[in-house]
């Protein structure tokens, strides 16, 4: 396995729209398995495929406390979203900062896990904020981009003065 580059906000990559995962192969397992350790690594409860400048409809997550919990979905959809929640959000991608989302409390999901076989299931609280953070990695968009203007373009801005300075892998 092996640790995977995480693109940072405001990298146009980022923005990529990601295409379904067509062959579930042994390649796949390995970028599954690349993608856990990455995510564990970071630390994070998620991580997005186009997070690592791999354009494909696939993520990874887990939301449990004792972290034993992962969970691979490949080409998810999201069937239903009812309820609304306000959560502390944070990514990856956009280290260092928190800001309040309201997302669906409760969603129903289908997917594929790293097999290829069909998974479908519903989540609560913050593994549905996670599995709609992470769906939204794969349509090009960030958390950020439910912010102000004037948050978001703070937050680009003390970013690339970190990655400049070197102080931002």
């Amino acid at each position: 396995m092996a640790l995977l580059n995480i693109l940072h906000f405001p990298d146009p990559k980022l923005r990529t729209v990601a295409r379904p995962v067509r062959e579930f192969d042994s390649e796949l397992k390995q970028f599954v398995g690349d993608m856990y350790e990455t995510m564990y690594e970071a630390p994070g409860i998620g991580l997005a495929a186009t997070q690592v400048d791999r354009h494909i409809r696939l993520l990874v997550m887990d939301v449990s406390a004792e972290r034993n919990a992962p969970r691979c979905l490949v080409n998810p959809e999201l069937l239903e979203a009812d309820g609304e929640q306000e959560s502390d959000e944070g990514c990856l991608s956009v280290p260092g900062y928190y800001e309040l989302v309201t997302r669906a409390e409760h969603i129903r999901v289908r997917a594929r896990d790293e097999d290829g076989e069909v998974i479908e299931f519903e989540a609560n609280s913050m593994e549905a904020v996670c599995i709609q953070h992470e769906m939204d990695h794969l349509d090009g968009k960030l958390f950020v981009d439910y912010l102000s203007s004037l948050k978001r373009n703070r937050i680009r801005k003390k970013l690339l003065k970190q990655k400049k300075q070197g102080t931002l892998s």
